[in-house]
């Protein structure tokens, strides 16, 4: 059981990021007065939630994924569910490569073009 500032840190995120999640409602620690505690189980889906993020993933998806998790004992559905979505940002990192590849390609060869031009200049001016 950690209080908010021993979770955050161990988080290695901020306090509002913790109260960011809790009122999204992704997560709910318990509380002692007005002190926010944090269980094993809380914490485990914070580290969820933050690898979510880290694959691009939306708050809506890491929320249908951790809803799953908790109606789901076996997470058969929650595995199928996330290999569909797993495969489609697959799929959408896979055309932003392409698109970064052709955009790093033009502009690669506008800069090419432009020491060209600029190394034909009288001076190089």
């Amino acid at each position: 059981m950690l209080g908010i500032q021993e979770a955050a840190t161990e988080l290695g995120v901020t306090m509002r990021t913790l109260r960011f999640y809790e009122d999204k409602a992704l997560i709910a620690p318990q509380r002692v007065g007005t002190t926010r505690i944090y269980s094993k189980r809380e914490m485990g889906r914070m580290q969820l939630i933050l690898r979510g993020k880290r694959l691009g993933f939306s708050i809506r998806e890491i929320k249908e994924f951790l809803d799953l998790y908790d109606v789901d004992p076996e997470h058969h559905e929650q595995v199928r569910a996330l290999l569909v979505k797993v495969t489609d940002r697959i799929d959408e990192l896979r055309q932003q490569k392409t698109a970064i590849e052709q955009t790093l390609e033009e502009l690669l060869s506008i800069e090419r073009q432009s020491l060209d031009w600029l190394q034909g200049m009288p001076d190089g001016k």
